[in-house]
């Protein structure tokens, strides 16, 4: 347990994944709120002590209905059963436990689901929870023999059994906020981020629990899939199961980071290869994204290193752009690119709070691909700078490229912070000046100042993003963790 917790710690440490609380089972603040939350369920009438016998999976430590078996044979050919969901074999087990009357909250359930569409998201796994809850819905087996689980916390007031690990494992979200004295201050506004695989615990029994311990269920739970590897399941006997860290060390922090946000599609399993990673890394960080921060800054076109003025002349305020022919110096399609960006702040806001990232970066990627058409389109670097028109001109494209850049850096921030940083930098954008809330595009568009307008650039630091070679091996060496 040490080595396994150590390796996650260190997994989100080297990743850049902050965290105000890394929380263990084993800790004495959660075991006394798990035996709190046991008192609450016992004193609501929410147990009862009988009987149990059904298919159990110990990977799982669950016991398995049979609509979610499957026929198999095992490793010497004989016949068995196993999970359909994991594969897991299950064996017949009979033994006396304490129950929970799960049956008893199918309405309170279906009720709260109706009344919070968005409790559970994306949208496909909230059906499926509805669809399960108009099945059989069984009590369910809350404690395990303690001569079978001997490491898990202790029934109270009855050595003889053990609390079921995965209730256990629950009220970690309470006891890492407090419970049972404190986690009014955070709960029920809690975001549970859960796979796929353990959507039922999560979506069903968890629920079901708070409302017996009289606690209101979480505000919202995302639910992601998984990663396959060639189309494979990633797994110890394939051989397939990718190391983190060693895809830190190829692609870098922010590589990977962004390759799993802009490729991880929640409603949908999705596929990891090296030559993926490097393909897409390169042409949205290194090439779209780096290369028009070098165009836009290169002492030859902008030779002052300042933040340039844009000319309300050449750009000149349209109140609707479509249908509009060339004002000014700008095209239509210029005025179109400036709208996409312009909506991009609010766009990206509403992707990321509805855990579609990867929507998000599909739309930041998409106006960084607009940029570097604007730019090409007007090759600032043919244009005579002491000509005084072509000098509002092209300090006009300069203006507009570098808003574009701020915008991209600053929505950025949370998903390649190192890169966002050396970007932001290099445009001289202050700490204080990258929020997200006050994120402004253009404002001289607008008729209003411009607090970077003039503003001396930062230090060139080189290349933002360098290329990733292509692998030898086409692929990422695979470690046993």
């Amino acid at each position: 347990c040490e080595r396994v917790s150590g390796l996650f710690h260190r997994a989100l440490t080297q990743a850049a994944v902050s965290f105000t609380d890394f929380t263990r089972t084993s800790e004495p603040r959660h075991q006394r709120a798990v035996r709190h939350f046991w008192g609450a369920l016992r004193d609501g009438g929410a147990l009862y002590k009988g009987s149990y016998e059904g298919w159990y999976c110990t990977p799982e430590e669950c016991f398995l209905p049979e609509s979610q078996l499957a026929e198999r044979r095992d490793a010497q050919g004989h016949p068995c059963k196993v999970s359909l969901e994991t594969g897991h074999q299950v064996h017949w087990t009979k033994e006396e436990n304490y129950m929970f009357r799960l049956s008893a909250f199918r309405d309170p359930l279906q009720k709260w689901l109706r009344d919070n569409p968005h409790a559970i998201s994306p949208d496909p796994f909230y059906q499926h929870v509805l669809r399960w809850l108009e099945e059989d819905l069984p009590d369910l087996s809350v404690s395990r023999e303690r001569s079978r689980l001997q490491w898990g916390i202790p029934v109270p007031s009855d050595s003889t059994q053990t609390i079921y690990v995965w209730v256990d494992a629950l009220v970690n979200y309470l006891s890492v906020v407090g419970y049972p004295e404190t986690h009014g201050e955070w709960w029920p506004a809690a975001h549970h981020v859960v796979g796929k695989d353990i959507l039922k615990f999560h979506a069903i029994y968890w629920p079901a629990l708070l409302m017996a311990a009289g606690l209101a269920p979480p505000e919202r739970i995302f639910v992601h899939s998984h990663w396959t590897v060639r189309g494979q399941k990633m797994s110890k006997s394939l051989g397939n199961v990718i190391d983190p860290f060693a895809c830190i060390g190829r692609y870098t922090v922010d590589g990977f980071r962004y390759f799993l946000l802009r490729q991880g599609v929640p409603e949908r399993d999705c596929d990891y290869y090296d030559e993926k990673v490097v393909k897409l890394v390169n042409s949205e960080l290194a090439d779209a994204l780096g290369g028009l921060l070098n165009r836009s800054t290169a002492l030859s076109i902008n030779p002052s290193n300042t933040y340039p003025c844009f000319s309300e002349s050449c750009f000149p305020k349209i109140l609707d752009y479509r249908g509009t022919k060339a004002v000014g110096r700008a095209s239509a399609e210029d005025y179109e690119f400036v709208a996409s960006v312009a909506s991009l702040p609010l766009q990206v806001a509403s992707y990321f709070e509805g855990f579609q990232v990867y929507k998000a970066l599909e739309c930041i990627a998409l106006c960084v691909r607009q940029t570097n058409g604007f730019f090409q389109r007007h090759r600032p670097w043919t244009l005579d700078r002491k000509d005084p028109a072509e000098k509002l001109w092209l300090d006009t494209i300069i203006h507009i490229t570098l808003e574009c850049l701020r915008v991209y850096g600053t929505l950025l921030q949370p998903v390649i912070p190192h890169t966002a940083d050396k970007l932001l930098s290099r445009l001289a954008v202050e700490p204080e000046e990258r929020g997200l809330s006050s994120l402004t595009f253009l404002p001289r568009y607008s008729g209003k100042p411009c607090p970077f307008e003039g503003r001396q650039l930062g230090p060139d630091t080189g290349i933002l993003f360098q290329r990733l070679e292509k692998s030898r091996q086409h692929q990422i060496e695979t470690k046993k963790l």
